[in-house]
């Protein structure tokens, strides 16, 4: 399998990420991520919304 990292590893990182960016900054990162991926989902539902309207068959 691939590498998970444990609780330690986590913490680890966490202090880099708060040492790099700031505490300050964080929130305003994750902010900026959770609405990328917040379009990112949308985008995706649309697509797949688009794709089964199209494959309906029409009347005959």
């Amino acid at each position: 399998m691939g590498f998970l990292p444990g609780g330690s590893e986590w913490l680890i990182i966490l202090l880099v990420i708060i040492i790099l960016f700031g505490a300050k900054k964080i929130p305003e990162l994750m902010r900026g991520l959770g609405s990328g991926i917040r379009e990112f989902k949308n985008a995706a539902n649309s697509t797949d919304e688009k794709d089964a309207k199209n494959d309906t068959p029409k009347g005959e």
